[in-house]
């Protein structure tokens, strides 16, 4: 079976993305990173790509007249690198329908709280406030909405008395990097079944037998 062709969108520093290229170097993630696409020209995400070689595109979006024309050219550049799966890393922007009809099944986004709760910005420090006792983060594929789209996997991080905004977000990172990669792997095997708004993983094949 080919490999997955990764499109990252991202739009700053690229920590996701730098966790599921080193699955990726290592074997362990069946995919390739086709292009890393980023609306911020001094997005640290384009230097990382450019140093792996990796194609780095900056398409911002004040060169458009409208949204869609500019979503229009980020899937022709997607379409153009033959890709798969499409993969938000920190892109800090709501698609609009036509892009999210485009690609429904096979855009994926990771948010920093366990959704439906605190979706949007600023998800670690709604968690603080709000003084619940378990945050974590989501991966889940994208629909019309902010955050609501179906969910694919979801791990808890607790949250500590002494938590700031901070140190909980850099506790849910640390989980993130590990949980990105393992959906993106998901979808690489063919394991994901959506159905409606929920998400089937089904069973690992192994010697031809499932278990």
């Amino acid at each position: 079976m080919p490999n997955i062709v990764l499109g990252v969108l991202a739009s700053g520093r690229g920590s996701n993305f730098m966790a599921i290229l080193r699955e990726i170097q290592a074997g362990r993630l069946p995919a390739v990173v086709g292009v890393v696409i980023s609306d911020r020209p001094e997005a640290n995400v384009l230097k990382l790509a450019a140093e792996n070689g990796l194609p780095a595109v900056c398409i911002e979006r004040r060169n458009f007249a409208s949204k869609d024309d500019f979503e229009a050219a980020i899937a022709q550049t997607l379409e153009e690198y033959k890709v798969d799966l499409v993969v938000l890393a920190g892109f800090m922007r709501l698609l609009g329908g036509k892009f999210v009809q485009k690609y429904y099944g096979r855009l994926m986004n990771i948010h920093p709280s366990l959704l439906p709760a605190f979706p949007g910005v600023d998800a670690q420090r709604q968690a603080v406030e709000y003084g619940v006792k378990v945050s974590g983060c989501t991966v889940h594929f994208v629909d019309e909405g902010m955050d609501t789209g179906p969910i694919i996997l979801q791990e808890a991080v607790p949250v500590k008395d002494d938590d700031t905004p901070e140190s909980l977000a850099e506790r849910i990172l640390a989980v993130e990097h590990v949980l990105y990669p393992r959906a993106i792997k998901l979808f690489c095997e063919n394991r994901l079944q959506l159905v409606g708004r929920h998400v089937k993983i089904k069973a690992e094949k192994r010697d031809g037998n499932e278990n």
